[in-house]
């Protein structure tokens, strides 16, 4: 059976102008285990959870940020499988933008490192092709909706 994960893809943009989008900033988490690979944060759905409970859950215990500080943007669901530590895993991701931000991140010791990068920046580091497709995905979807 696949590992199932869910996750965020937290974004952040500043006010003014909101028709620039080149001021939307990616949250990238830096893994403290394996490659150090950076992702947005996610982890496995426990017992009785929905997917967007876990992602919310999984946001909280890695940077601190609280459901009530985002706001789930309606109509982008990406859904990756790829095969990790030999097993086929299935990640669900949401886009969320911060409410406030200058938002305080408080990593968890999964993490050691975090950044807020521009689109290119992020698919840099993003070391997975599917990574980086769901961030360009992701962005291309906000820069089609009203902000």
């Amino acid at each position: 059976m696949a590992l199932r994960a869910c996750g965020l893809i937290i974004f952040r943009r500043q006010l003014i102008p909101k028709v620039d989008n080149s001021t939307i900033q990616f949250l990238l988490l830096q893994a403290s285990n394996g490659t150090h690979h950076w992702t947005p944060p996610k982890g496995h759905v426990d017992p009785g959870e929905t997917d967007l409970e876990t992602a919310l859950r999984e946001t909280q215990e890695e940077t601190g940020i609280e459901g009530s500080q985002l706001t789930i943007i309606e109509g982008f669901r990406k859904e990756l499988s790829y095969v990790a530590w030999k097993k086929p895993k299935t990640v669900i991701y949401w886009l969320a933008e911060v409410k406030n931000y200058d938002v305080e991140i408080c990593l968890s010791q999964e993490h050691q490192a975090y950044r807020w990068l521009g689109l290119e920046e992020a698919c840099q580091l993003a070391q997975f092709s599917e990574m980086k497709a769901t961030l360009q995905e992701g962005y291309q979807f906000l820069c089609s909706t009203p902000a």
